[in-house]
């Protein structure tokens, strides 16, 4: 756990430990105003993971992915499918590595050459996760199986090949509510992946 002279921990709670890591941490922080306040907050701690967008600039296309994910549905996307950036948590892995294999995994296709545009706390209110976000470029010949998951995993992924222009009016639409999706496919238009 970080130290700064402005927060004194005073006590952990582990409240689970089942799928991840659910914490609840007492502790003072120094105000601006230079009194101590007692706060508590509660910690949900998945590791850090990555997110990369496949583009081609010849066909001015992006890959994606759908699938299910129960936290959505219970919040009322009526069939829990989201359509989606591949991404994957690090696994012990550099964030490099973590898109290579997840792209791989997800969409079939092999990308050597992935670049970092940027990292994001996604909900830092109550989630430790950083995500790292990259870019690469793909071709035909990336290609190299048919994605789609880790079984293992309970992965059941359709691949997506979309024109940027119509992942773009997909958000408008609301059939794209993803964030870090979202934030990929403006970053894409922004800085004309694909014109």
């Amino acid at each position: 756990m970080n130290e700064h002279p402005r927060v004194r921990i005073q006590k952990v709670e582990v409240l689970s430990d089942d799928w991840y890591v659910l914490k609840k941490t007492t502790f003072e922080y120094l105000r601006a105003d230079g009194t101590w306040q007692r706060q508590s907050r509660e910690t949900y701690d998945r590791g850090n993971g990555a997110v990369v967008l496949l583009y081609n600039r010849e066909k001015k296309t992006v890959v994606l992915i759908r699938q299910f994910r129960f936290p959505a549905f219970v919040n009322g996307l009526a069939d829990g499918l989201l359509i989606e950036a591949c991404a994957g948590l690090l696994d012990r892995d550099d964030a490099e590595t973590c898109v290579k294999r997840e792209a791989e995994e997800e969409t079939g296709y092999r990308v050597e050459h992935v670049r970092k545009v940027f990292e994001v706390y996604m909900s830092p209110g109550s989630v430790t996760e950083k995500l790292y976000f990259f870019v690469a470029e793909y071709d035909a010949r990336s290609r190299v199986a048919q994605g789609g998951g880790d079984a293992t995993e309970a992965e059941d992924i359709e691949v997506l090949e979309l024109r940027l222009d119509d992942a773009l009016h997909m958000i408008d639409r609301g059939d794209i509510v993803d964030a870090k999706t979202i934030m990929l496919l403006q970053y894409a238009k922004l800085h004309r992946l694909v014109d």
